[in-house]
């Protein structure tokens, strides 16, 4: 399937407009009903590709297991409902390693700042030793967590006042970061003046002038039409994130083994074709955007990140997350960092 505008739209009229959340409705009461929760607009490929699994999983086991889809933060902010996640509140949590590093530290480790050159690198790292070593941490902390992460995209800075073309720009620049110690630290050693504050507040925060800008992957603008409260979009890719799918270890055990492989096996195939439709978005997005309004500029990488270095991000950054996990991620990007 390709995702287009329309079919995103058609999907979503058909499947979840009329309700809060995405439900399929099975035709007995299932055995098994679980929700699952995201910070991500309906309308995002994420939330597309887990209605498409949700009815594969329903088929696949008979009608016994019944997934409900609450996205865009209807449970409550990401920190909230990671507690839900944790007491059985919820079942399943798509949720970005550098946000749940609030609980698993080193499950950020990925979102260090411009070690991912491209796509290429990251997929090699995250499919490879460098996700696995993610998964392990998480495992620690006593959630379950799928094989596949999702693609959330590699994050631009967006800003009212100015574009962000060195990182003197950079320097008092209000900006909203999510709620993540890596995020702040990253913002802070460009001398910004990172806000701590959770997605569903960011249009509010920008419209009303609390901050100035905020950072996100291009797809996360779009359908948050961010155009409408922002002028200036950087290049500045300054670091790559994804969604792991995080599951309450307790709910996941209640399932027999079979119903597992089936979950599991459709929650990881969404998570490919979402990968597939974030290339394919990316590949208009730019021009899509400038077409709404914002103006763009590219900015040069090694500039930041040789400001980083000089700052001492790396080399705090590495201490924080210890030797072994440094190795792994240097390992996996093919270069030193600190």
């Amino acid at each position: 399937m390709t995702i287009t505008r329309r079919t995103i739209l058609l999907g979503a009229a058909a499947g979840a407009l009329a309700t809060p959340f995405i439900r399929v409705r099975p035709a007995m009461a299932a055995e098994f009903s679980y929700k699952v929760a995201n910070n991500q607009p309906l309308d995002h490929p994420s939330n597309v590709r887990l209605a498409e699994a949700q009815k594969a999983i329903l088929e696949a086991t008979g009608g016994r297991f019944d997934l409900q889809i609450f996205p865009s933060n209807q449970l409550g902010a990401d920190t909230d409902v990671l507690g839900q996640l944790r007491s059985g509140g919820v079942e399943f949590f798509q949720l970005s390693p550098i946000i749940l590093s609030t609980l698993v530290p080193n499950a950020s480790i990925n979102g260090v700042g411009f070690a991912f050159p491209d796509y290429d690198t990251v997929w090699k790292a995250m499919d490879g030793e460098l996700g696995a070593y993610e998964r392990s941490q998480i495992e620690g902390a006593g959630l379950v967590v799928m094989e596949k992460i999702w693609d959330n995209g590699f994050r631009q800075i967006t800003s009212s006042t100015k574009p962000i073309t060195t990182p003197a720009d950079l320097e008092g620049f209000k900006i909203r970061v999510p709620v993540s110690p890596l995020w702040t630290s990253l913002f802070t050693a460009f001398g910004s003046a990172p806000a701590s504050i959770n997605f569903a507040e960011v249009y509010t925060a920008l419209q009303t002038g609390i901050v100035d800008g905020q950072e996100n992957p291009l797809a996360i603008m779009k359908v948050a039409k961010l155009w409408e409260v922002q002028k200036y979009c950087s290049m500045t890719n300054h670091m790559w994130d994804g969604f792991w799918m995080l599951g309450n270890r307790r709910a996941w055990g209640a399932l027999p083994e079979d119903v597992q492989q089936v979950v599991a096996d459709n929650f990881n195939a969404a998570a490919m074709k979402q990968r597939e439709d974030i290339a394919a978005m990316n590949g208009t997005l730019r021009g899509e955007l400038e077409a709404n309004g914002f103006v763009f500029n590219d900015a040069d990488p090694k500039a930041f990140e040789d400001k980083l270095r000089e700052a001492g991000f790396y080399a705090e950054w590495k201490k924080t997350y210890g030797d072994e996990a440094w190795a792994i991620l240097e390992a996996a990007i093919g270069r030193t960092l600190a």
